[in-house]
This record gives C-alpha cells, structure tokens and sequence, in this order.
C-alpha cells in the first residue's frame, strides 16, 4: 500500500535536511582540518625562503667575470685563470694524445696585475675559465698626498679609488704630472680587480 501523501513529503523533507546538515558538517570539517595546511604554507613561504649559501653566492656572483672555453680553442695572446689569477698566455704546446683519449695543453701565463708566471696542465677538450678583461681609458685630474688618483672618463664622471702603481711606473707618471703634463691613464680590469697599467701624454692639437 502506497505511503500517504503527506508521510511521503515528510520522509522526503527529513532525508533533504539530514543530507544538507550532513554536507554542512562535511564541509565545515574540510574547512577545519584544512586550516593548519594553510597555515603551515603560508608561514614556510613567508617567513623561510630558500637562501643560497654564500658559498653558492660567491659563486654566483663571480659567474658573469668569467666565461667558459675549450681549452684548445685558447690562443697565444689570449687570456685565461691560471690557479685563480687572470693572466695573458705568453706559451703554450700541445702534447699528443693519451691513453685516455686526451691530448693535454701546457699553458704558461703572466698575471695581468703582477707579471708573476703560472702554469696550468688542462685536457684540449675541457673547459677553462677567461676572465673577461676591459681597458679604460682616463684623464689624470690629480693625484692626492695618500697616493690616489683622480681620474676623469670621456663622460666626465670621475674616479678616485685608485692608487697610483707602484714601481718605476709610478714614479715615472708622478714625476711627469708634477711636470704639469697633461696625462691620460689606461686602467685594466678584470675578475673584480683594477689597475693602472700605463699612461701617455695628451700632446697639443
């Protein structure tokens, strides 16, 4: 025998409200247990981001002062590290293949900054380190009594954090501007380094 009407609209009423307390519960769980993910995210994000050690900095920092180059393709005049220093290869040979496949080049350098002399030994197919080395050009202004130079580029900004090089060279260019010479300077620069390497007199028109 058929429900009667109005027990049927009852039993549907009852199912419909237990099924919407039952979602609400569900949902108002999920929202809770949820909370301390949430949380947890967002305090991991913000209050520890991912810091690179300075080792990892220091070498991410330098990377853009060198650049990669098979050692082969290295020439006589050229410039590459040799153990840490930037040097200018003044030689180099070529020796024949190993047994392990490789031929070895020997390198011999001259540190642009000192002149001292390193070697380095390294497979023609391996990479090498080269600095990325720039000359500029500069007007000497003064130089003060503690031995630094003020210097002036082609866009009249000015310089001042370099001293005079030591050795006849800096002799040499004190004397001439006591001399009221006019003199331009040529500054070397490589691997977060700098230097005077030579200087010329600016002649007259």
């Amino acid at each position: 025998c058929p429900f009667p009407t109005t027990l049927r609209v009852a039993s549907v009423s009852c199912f419909n409200s237990s099924f919407a307390s039952v979602h609400t519960i569900v949902v108002k769980l999920s929202f809770f247990y949820s909370l301390p993910l949430f949380f947890v995210c967002s305090f991991c994000f913000t209050f520890h981001p991912i810091n690179m050690s300075d080792e990892e900095f220091s070498s991410a920092a330098g990377a853009s002062l060198v650049v990669p180059m098979q050692c082969s393709a290295i020439r006589k005049g050229g410039h590459a590290v040799m153990r840490g220093h930037p040097c200018k290869v003044v030689d180099m040979s070529t020796s024949k293949t190993g047994k392990h496949g490789h031929a070895k080049v020997h390198m011999v350098g001259l540190d642009i900054f000192t002149g001292k002399k390193y070697e380095e030994i390294c497979p023609s197919t391996h990479n090498m380190d080269v600095p990325i080395v720039k000359r500029t050009d500069y007007q000497l202004v003064d130089i003060t009594e503690e031995g630094y130079c003020s210097l002036l580029n082609d866009l009249g900004e000015p310089k001042e954090d370099l001293k005079v090089p030591e050795g006849e060279l800096g002799e040499k260019l004190v004397a001439d501007f006591n001399d009221d010479k006019d003199l331009n300077v040529t500054v070397i620069s490589a691997m977060d380094m700098e230097q005077i390497i030579s200087y010329r007199e600016e002649k007259s028109a």
